[in-house]
């Protein structure tokens, strides 16, 4: 099935709202427009669109509506900026770009726009990532994994994309064997105080740990930050308590500031 054959979503607002936004973008990027805008590069702009990119995370996991409406405008705002600058150099369009998502889509999904068949979400990611080793001529399956990604999520992928040719086990317990398996190499490697083999064996723990979060259906990314922001919370709740008693944390045990922690043990961060 080609793009042609499928309807278009009868939303003229939108349309018109869109470019509008572009519209926008376009009296910004100006020769009389902002002279912050228009000193703009595809390289300046990276440290912002990661930013716009972690602050759409914040808020899905805060389950704040309000502030993912507001994220993703800004977010949608670099993805068109982007396109805007790619325009004035002549490289590509952002017309072009959308129809090449476009086509992708419908590509990747043969089991919606073509006659394969995917028995629930694992036969259907795993068509999308047969597709894409065709189109693109990879090497490998394990190409196309940004090397730039957070490492916990950069090893997820990893591992999704081996599975997804069957290169995985089929249960979760030798996965637990294999994390009890690396925690004793860590052990080891401290014993020989090799400071090269501990951060290796590291490593492979907290890959292996990964791994154990994909069977479990956890992301390690995501449970990591809770963690993160758990300790923070807690750790505020230490300063906070010192304070009222006069004090700073170096000025206290650890055994006060372990009692302060365990009163928040149970407690878990605020959203």
């Amino acid at each position: 099935m080609t793009t042609d054959e499928i309807p278009s979503r009868p939303a003229p607002q939108l349309g018109d709202k869109f470019l509008k936004l572009l519209g926008v973008l376009d009296r910004l990027r100006a020769a009389d427009g902002c002279p912050w805008d228009r000193e703009q590069t595809p390289r300046s702009l990276i440290p912002y669109l990661l930013e716009e990119t972690y602050e759409v995370i914040e808020s899905i996991e805060a389950e704040d509506s309000p502030a993912l409406k507001e994220e993703l405008g800004d977010l949608l705002l670099h993805v068109l900026f982007q396109g805007a600058m790619a325009e004035e150099a002549g490289t590509f369009t952002l017309e072009e770009s959308i129809v090449a998502i476009t086509q992708k889509l419908v590509d990747r999904h043969p089991h919606v726009f073509g006659a394969a068949r995917a028995d629930g979400p694992w036969h259907a990611k795993q068509n999308w990532e047969a597709a894409k080793q065709r189109q693109k001529g990879r090497a490998s399956r394990l190409d196309g994994v940004p090397a730039t990604l957070p490492a916990l999520t950069r090893a997820k992928r990893l591992q999704e994309k081996a599975a997804y040719v069957g290169f995985d086990w089929q249960t979760v317990e030798p996965v637990w064997a294999k994390v009890r398996e690396e925690l004793g190499e860590l052990e080891d490697a401290r014993k020989s105080a090799d400071p090269r083999a501990q951060e290796e064996e590291l490593g492979d723990l907290l890959f292996s740990l990964v791994n154990l979060g994909r069977f479990l259906k956890i992301d390690a990314e995501g449970a990591l930050r809770g963690a993160s922001a758990k300790f923070e919370y807690r750790f505020r709740r230490i300063e906070r308590e010192l304070l009222a008693q006069g004090k700073k944390p170096e000025d206290a045990s650890l055994d006060e500031m372990n009692a302060i922690w365990d009163r928040y043990r149970g407690e878990a961060a605020p959203r």
